[in-house]
């Protein structure tokens, strides 16, 4: 059954908002984009998602709905965000890195799924050294 949305899209001062890039409006409360935030081309921000100030999303990337960036938070291009995840303030999502789990306050992670960037390259390494043997 469709429900209507009938929630609304908060632009804060100062944001940029590149082309094709798709805002949904909240279902029943606001969609909101802090001061400050850069939001690259063909990006996709879903329904009552809330990017604190100064946020930065690279082209292709894609928060599902609900999802929650504290301030100073950067998404990698073609990074995707899985919906009700809350990535804390000054955390990064590497390139193309899947989030399926929250992100504390200052962590990098990459990969799919993403974990801590430092853990997932000895993955890969691991994974390189195995494929010489």
């Amino acid at each position: 059954m469709k429900i209507k949305h009938i929630g609304n899209v908060v632009i804060g001062n100062a944001v940029e908002v590149g082309a094709n890039s798709c805002i949904d409006r909240g279902k029943f409360s606001s969609t909101i984009l802090g001061d400050g935030c850069k939001i690259d081309n063909l990006v996709q921000i879903g329904h009552n998602s809330v990017l604190g100030k100064c946020c930065i999303m690279a082209g292709n990337s894609g928060l599902a709905g609900s999802v929650t960036l504290g301030d100073g938070v950067i998404i990698g291009g073609s990074a995707s965000i899985k919906d009700h995840i809350t990535i804390h303030s000054g955390a990064k999502v590497g390139a193309g890195s899947g989030v399926i789990s929250d992100v504390a306050a200052g962590k990098t992670v990459v990969g799919y799924p993403a974990c801590d960037s430092r853990e997932k390259m000895k993955q890969w390494v691991a994974l390189r050294k195995l494929a010489r043997n």
